[in-house]
């Protein structure tokens, strides 16, 4: 049976923290991102739902964006996590934890009883 992937409105609520996840591994730029998230089991993200959060969370001060010119074509832009960022991230990081362990006990019983 093929994996099915997230559906759009869980991906549109955990996209900045996954965001944030891949970009403490390092700078990159946004098809590197939409790179690492597939390779993760996120499925395809699009631009339209991609950007909107980036810009977000650069607005917010989570993110810092450069500009890098491009080899033989346009520039990019590359995301950076910010110190604020990475301190959000650790946030973030322990509230999903506390959140997926009730989800997980809540499931738990449901599947149970069938």
């Amino acid at each position: 049976m093929p994996v099915k992937e997230p559906s759009s409105g869980w991906l549109r609520g955990v996209l900045p923290l996954a965001l944030a996840a891949v970009l403490a591994q390092g700078d990159q730029h946004g098809y590197a991102l939409v790179q690492q998230l597939a390779a993760h089991g996120f499925g395809t993200i699009r631009g339209g739902a991609l950007y909107p959060v980036l810009g977000r969370m650069e607005i917010e001060g989570l993110v810092e964006a450069r500009w890098e010119p491009g080899e033989g074509g346009p520039g990019r832009k590359v995301y950076r996590l910010s110190d604020a960022g990475r301190a959000r991230l650790l946030e973030e990081a322990a509230t999903w934890q506390r959140f997926s362990d009730l989800m997980d006990r809540l499931l738990e019983q449901v599947t149970k009883e069938e």
